[in-house]
């Protein structure tokens, strides 16, 4: 399938957030609560007159998605761009030509097409700086063989949740990441 086949079999973010359980109220608290910076208003217009599409490679049980999704949401909606979701693991052919350093399904991946749906932009998994506090996090972990690995995992994915979800110096971060890219990449 080409990318515009991916896009129209993609659902719409109604679409999307009904289907979620998982992190339904977490994307919901961070997409009413996210502004767009007013200063940014005039470069995301310009961007809107690209005529591009975004397909969002996610899923809902994913951290990095329910901080992701909603900021590219308002970013989509503040340029007038169409977000289609494709959930990643019902759709590997597509997934797997987005890896992230060559081995890894992370998500989420978002792919910006134009009308004719070439690729304009890949984004994604994370913000360098999300990067870095997951890399952080990870490194205080024991080894995964370790007994108390699982219980330490599920410790720093909540305290990773947590401030995702709290934590509007973060939402800052990936919008500034992906305003940048978007900038840097379509309108330069």
């Amino acid at each position: 399938m080409n990318l515009n086949q991916w896009f129209d079999k993609g659902m719409t973010p109604e679409e999307y957030i009904e289907y979620m359980s998982v992190h339904k109220e977490n994307t919901e608290t961070i997409r009413k609560s996210f502004r767009v910076p007013q200063e940014d208003v005039e470069v995301l217009n310009r961007l809107g007159e690209q005529s591009l599409r975004v397909i969002a490679i996610t899923e809902d049980w994913c951290g990095d998605a329910m901080l992701n999704i909603p900021i590219l949401l308002k970013v989509a909606e503040a340029a007038n761009v169409d977000v289609r979701m494709i959930l990643r693991d019902e759709n590997l052919e597509l997934m797997d030509q987005y890896l992230t350093n060559g081995t890894s399904r992370a998500i989420p991946i978002f792919i910006f097409i134009d009308q004719e749906g070439k690729e304009k932009l890949v984004w994604g998994p994370r913000a360098p700086m999300v990067k870095k506090i997951v890399d952080d996090e990870r490194a205080k972990l024991p080894p995964k063989d370790h007994e108390l690995f699982p219980e330490k995992q599920k410790e720093m994915i909540q305290r990773l949740t947590s401030q995702y979800t709290k934590d509007k110096g973060v939402w800052l971060e990936v919008y500034e990441s992906l305003k940048t890219s978007l900038v840097q990449n379509i309108l330069m």
